[in-house]
């Protein structure tokens, strides 16, 4: 192989390695703005999940994940003690594949969700 092939070959490497290999990620962040610990705190995106055993008042749970399909992202959590929990269950917006970018979730008191997606491209 001739020295200009060598470059030629090597440049092309590096740059199919550059602009080929780019994965799609989400940042997500659950707030616990509910003003009760939150238990059993459950994620659901296309295809996965994430989630956390508890998440103190006022206490930030981030995640980092990629998409696989689309569908709505759900949340399900418990607040509250003994015989007087709480489970909620909330459907928030749809998310598709290769979506990218950033997603905030705000639990709120009364069983309620803010969903702020600062994703692209937009579905």
């Amino acid at each position: 192989m001739t020295a200009k092939a060598s470059i030629a070959l090597a440049a092309a490497t590096l740059l199919a390695a550059l602009c080929g290999c780019r994965s799609h990620h989400v940042d997500a962040t659950v707030e616990n703005r509910t003003g009760q610990p939150v238990r059993l705190l459950e994620v659901d995106y296309p295809n996965a999940s994430f989630g956390a055993d508890n998440l103190p008042p006022g206490a930030d749970f981030h995640y980092r994940f990629q998409l696989s399909g689309q569908g709505a992202i759900k949340v399900q959590y418990t607040t509250g003690e003994g015989g007087h929990s709480l489970a909620t269950q909330i459907t928030g917006p749809a998310l598709a594949e290769p979506q990218q970018g950033r997603l905030l979730i705000v639990l709120l008191p009364g069983g309620k969700a803010e969903f702020h997606p600062q994703l692209s491209p937009r579905p």
